[in-house]
């Protein structure tokens, strides 16, 4: 990501005034999924690009060092051969955005990556007590340091839903910072656990707090709670960027994680990013989709525009 989001110092009066239309909300992300419509070949190049914007996920009790490197492998190779040719995007080198972690698997998808001569796609580690963050300061922070020793390159990091709750903003942007500072030159993406905040204007002021103390993403889920990934959320959040971008003029990435599961889905989480932010933030440097099983139903949708017909079961592998 060029020109990082170096933060800015708190500001409490940008917070003061925060009001959000939670009806006017609603009826705009009624309408991301039926306003606009891409088919044929438009679509298998939105499917693509969405492909290259996957945080490709594992964050399993039972992860071991093979099912990581597996993970890898489809990291490096998201979409069949025989697709790509298909469509004829051998010369895109598509890949994932990222291989997300936990701490522990870090070195696990670094070696595995080397391994497969894809160094270059990124491996985040989710950090700092995932997903409650219910861990003193002092070990959340070496946390971080710890992945990022083994070779992360983004770090997702949860806010204290605590101080959140309790409107102690300066309490939030302070420990966000100090997490910035620990990340190093790694990127930080900041989950605000939208499902756990009460309501959307602590929603705004949350995302607002984290791109303050030098977030580079703010992310809606850990994946882990009741609510996770919804698009009037998304709404709040984007807005919030645009507003931080327009006051600031740096650039904050944004990724929804937990439940995007259709090809469908991701479409339509790109028409957001296109009309509320622009096609600026149609990236993986500026856009991420946490998911674990989104890629089964975009390399079917894909097949159905090289074969026209839906692949089977055992052509499709589950993982």
């Amino acid at each position: 990501m060029s020109d990082r989001n170096p933060g800015i110092e708190f500001d409490a009066s940008w917070l003061e005034h925060v009001y959000v239309n939670l009806p006017a909300v609603k009826r705009r992300a009624e309408t991301l999924g039926t306003r606009r419509c891409v088919k044929k070949q438009w679509q298998s190049a939105w499917l693509l690009r969405a492909v290259t914007c996957i945080d490709l996920t594992t964050l399993s009790g039972d992860d071991t060092a093979s099912n990581v490197s597996r993970l890898c492998f489809k990291a490096k190779n998201p979409v069949r051969d025989d697709l790509i040719k298909g469509l004829q995007m051998e010369d895109a080198g598509i890949t994932v955005g990222a291989v997300c972690v936990y701490p522990s698997r870090v070195a696990d998808a670094v070696k595995a990556l080397k391994a497969a001569n894809a160094s270059h796609i990124p491996v985040a580690s989710v950090a700092t007590g995932f997903p409650t963050g219910q861990t003193p300061l002092k070990t959340r922070l070496e946390e971080i340091r710890m992945a990022v020793a083994d070779g992360a390159r983004e770090i997702d990091i949860v806010i204290n839903r605590e101080y959140a709750l309790t409107g102690n903003w300066r309490g939030v942007y302070e420990e966000v910072k100090a997490m910035r500072e620990a990340c190093g030159d790694a990127h930080l993406k900041t989950i605000l656990a939208t499902g756990e905040l009460g309501n959307m204007v602590n929603v705004y002021k949350a995302s607002l707090v984290c791109m303050m103390a030098g977030a580079d993403f703010i992310k809606t889920s850990t994946g882990k709670e009741g609510v996770n990934a919804i698009f009037p959320v998304a709404l709040v959040m984007v807005r919030a960027i645009r507003e931080y971008y327009q006051k600031t003029g740096y650039k904050v990435g944004f990724k929804p994680a937990g439940g995007i599961r259709s090809a469908k889905d991701s479409c339509t989480w790109l028409i957001l990013m296109k009309e509320e932010l622009g096609d600026e933030w149609l990236n993986g440097q500026l856009f991420r989709l946490g998911a674990s099983s989104l890629l089964i139903d975009i390399e079917r949708q894909l097949f159905h525009q090289v074969y026209g017909r839906y692949a089977a079961t055992h052509e499709i592998p589950m993982s």
